[in-house]
């Protein structure tokens, strides 16, 4: 049988895919390194973010291929592991009750966000859950769909939510004094060569599988769990070098930027109150939590602060890698909201959700 074009299982990207791409990269890492540059914290991944953002929202049409990405989400994966400590481990003790608590911050979080849209923006209630649940935005655009909820305005207020906090956070931290507002340079040893393949073959290995059982997350949590094992087993010492840690972060950064490319300024404009509103409940809300925690534990302030700050799960990780937070710790957390606003959202909005349609009949 003569195998036509479509049922190629490769197929070359075209010139504008070519060059997108390239555009994006360029762009992201002259951002990047313009933060670097300029001692701020967090440059890598805030400069990058903002500079793609700001070249998105103009016009141009930025993006990184579905292999780039999930790369760039390995060696980050591969990067949190390979700081692994004993020491670290030694707090998962007081994970049951900071996550129970992180749960309960959800909660009350994306309720508060919710009431605030509807309040003062007259959202239909569906719309305004999902646009107040933090994080899992690939499930949230799937039940947005098949409510016929205001997918763009959730897609503003989401995104939003993202990059300020990507490039807030740092700052605010560094300010507070609490994590320097330099990154102090790298003490971990570069991996031998022969540890760098043990490494990429176990992390994409890991990371395969937990794709192959639909595990959230999984290029990233696959790589870093097989990253942990080695090196807390002792099997490999050191990690990547300080170029593909780099490339980890400017991809991540230029990564969340392009989501605007697909948006309007028009879209934007219009839902750009409901975004630093709603924003700004949202953090709210987690402040009290945060305060709670950082009072009754003794878990660092900036470790809370990242492990229950309302982004998305590869942005905080980062974060946590490049401000030398504590990856287990903001990693189990950002993980367990993962799976609680997966499993909780889509029977909030069954139970309390109502398009607008619902509201005219």
């Amino acid at each position: 049988m003569k195998q036509t074009t479509a049922s190629l299982p490769f197929e070359w990207p075209s010139r504008a895919r070519l060059l997108s791409t390239a555009e994006t990269l360029v762009i992201g890492t002259a951002g990047g390194l313009v933060f670097l540059l300029a001692g701020l914290p967090g440059g890598l991944i805030s400069g990058s973010m903002i500079a793609v953002a700001i070249a998105a929202i103009a016009g141009r049409q930025l993006s990184l291929p579905p292999l780039l990405a999930q790369t760039v989400l390995v060696l980050l994966g591969i990067s949190l592991g390979s700081v692994v400590s004993r020491h670290l481990l030694q707090q998962v003790g007081a994970y049951p009750l900071t996550i129970g608590l992180l749960a309960l911050a959800t909660f009350c979080s994306t309720f508060g966000s919710s009431y605030y849209l509807q309040r003062v923006h007259g959202w239909d209630r569906t719309s305004a859950f999902l646009a107040g649940s933090p994080g899992a935005l690939s499930q949230i655009t799937i039940l947005a769909v098949e409510r016929g909820a205001d997918l763009p305005g959730i897609a503003v207020v989401q995104t939003m939510r993202v990059i300020i906090l990507t490039a807030a956070l740092p700052m605010l931290l560094a300010f507070a004094g609490v994590v320097p507002s330099a990154a102090p340079p790298a003490t971990t040893t570069i991996a031998s060569p022969l540890g760098l393949v043990a490494l990429v073959a176990a992390s994409l290995a890991m990371a395969l599988f937990l794709r192959l059982i639909k595990f959230p997350a999984s290029w990233m949590f696959g790589a870093m769990i097989a990253s942990s094992v080695l090196h807390g087993a002792g099997w490999v010492e050191g990690g990547l070098p300080d170029w593909g840690r780099g490339v980890a972060l400017v991809g991540i950064g230029a990564l969340i930027g392009s989501r605007f490319a697909r948006m309007r300024i028009k879209t934007l404009a219009g839902h750009i109150n409901a975004a630093l509103g709603s924003f700004t409940v949202a953090i709210a809300v987690s402040a009290i939590f945060v305060g709670i925690v950082a009072l009754t534990t003794q878990v660092r302030f900036s470790d809370v602060v990242v492990a229950f700050a309302p982004g998305a799960m590869d942005a905080m990780l980062a974060l946590a890698l490049t401000l030398h937070i504590d990856p287990i710790f903001v990693g189990a957390h950002h993980l367990s909201r993962f799976v609680f606003v997966t499993i909780a959202t889509p029977g909030i909005v069954h139970l309390f959700g109502r398009t607008q349609d619902d509201v005219d009949d």
